[in-house]
């Protein structure tokens, strides 16, 4: 398998991606809001550039180096969908607000001035998403008065323009059984709609509702208020979304080990640990037929063999799909590209380490 590529090796099957990208882009065009694909699983220019063409209105990114890497790639719109804060990371911001199209999650008042600041000094202006406490306990304001004078705020600072609201169901992505996620994602989505309805009772203008997840667009990508679709992971998907009905999507993602050594009958051990492959949500899977990841360390990792798998040998090539496609992805420089089961070169990992 794949002779030519040594290992561990990060492998991107090119068809999958595109069908992906395609099912997703058609399933936004199917309702009323559209398209802004997460980047921060992929960190990648080329699959952002394929997610523009299918249709997508801009790229989200987490962080402002994600961003600096995806601008200097040439993605001219671009959502930060977290807050900016401190003077080192707002005068990277205002900088590359020069550059391309650059819009903000808010959720403090002297945040907002600090960035009302510094885009009046640079001669540029921030679109400003308010983020809006939707159940993750995470960043953002409560719907009501708090989203409401903080939109206030935004509106009437310098440099700043009041865009909408940031609405992000995460804690939900994975919940089992997806008739619990529907719920849940119905109910806790509806803060995004209070903070809406209370904003414009104000009179302001509330112009885009933004969050949704791979694993709740079904779901929130359906909702009358939503306005636009943050999802990430399914160019690529992990086998964690696979796990919890994420089949609509291929497995475009995975990691090329070798065998390096057949300890015993029932097991083997191949050149991909915890440097290779992250293990949060759990193991890998293994595709080849009876073989089981068990264990891992640094630079190793343990697979039990059964049946057709026992047949595996010292040198062999096997692939892994990770549980978490976003971490793993970080560990890397670039995708190998497979295409029609050919290597057909690389895609640099732009934003890989951009955690600045």
């Amino acid at each position: 398998m794949h002779a030519e590529i040594d290992t561990p090796a990060l492998l991107l099957d090119k068809p999958k991606l595109e069908r992906n990208i395609k099912r997703m882009a058609e399933f936004a065009a199917g309702g009323q809001a559209q398209l802004r694909p997460h980047a921060k699983t992929h960190k990648c220019v080329e699959i952002a550039k394929l997610q523009l063409d299918a249709g997508a209105v801009g790229i989200t990114c987490a962080k402002v180096g994600e961003a600096e890497a995806l601008a200097d790639g040439g993605i001219p719109d671009i959502l930060i969908a977290n807050e900016i804060v401190g003077p080192l990371k707002i005068a990277r911001l205002v900088k590359l607000a020069r550059r391309c199209r650059v819009t903000v999650a808010v959720d403090d008042a002297d945040n907002v001035r600090q960035l009302s600041e510094a885009a009046v000094a640079a001669g540029v202006t921030l679109g400003c998403y308010v983020e809006v406490n939707v159940g993750m306990d995470r960043c953002g304001v409560e719907p009501g008065e708090p989203a409401t004078q903080l939109a206030r705020l935004v509106e009437a600072a310098q440099g700043l323009s009041f865009d909408g609201l940031q609405a992000y169901e995460g804690h939900l992505q994975n919940v089992m059984p997806f008739a619990e996620r529907e719920a849940r994602a119905k109910l806790d989505m509806r803060k995004a709609l209070s903070a809406s309805q209370h904003i414009e009772a104000g009179g302001l203008k509330v112009g885009q509702i933004s969050g949704c997840g791979t694993g709740t667009h079904t779901i929130t990508g359906r909702l009358p208020w939503m306005t636009e679709l943050q999802c990430g992971s399914y160019a690529t998907m992990d086998a964690q979304y696979a796990a919890v009905g994420g089949a609509t999507y291929e497995n475009a993602l995975t990691v090329l080990a070798t065998v390096i050594s057949r300890p015993a009958p029932d097991k083997a051990i191949v050149d991909a640990g915890l440097k290779a492959i992250t293990p949060e949500f759990g193991p890998p899977t293994v595709l080849v037929r009876g073989a089981e990841w068990v264990d891992f360390s640094e630079e190793h990792g343990v697979v039990t063999l059964a049946g057709p798998a026992q047949e595996l040998r010292v040198g062999d090539k096997i692939a892994l799909v990770p549980r978490h496609g976003c971490t793993t992805v970080n560990l890397y420089d670039h995708y190998h590209v497979i295409e029609d089961g050919a290597f057909a070169g690389t895609w640099k990992v732009a934003a890989r380490g951009r955690c600045q």
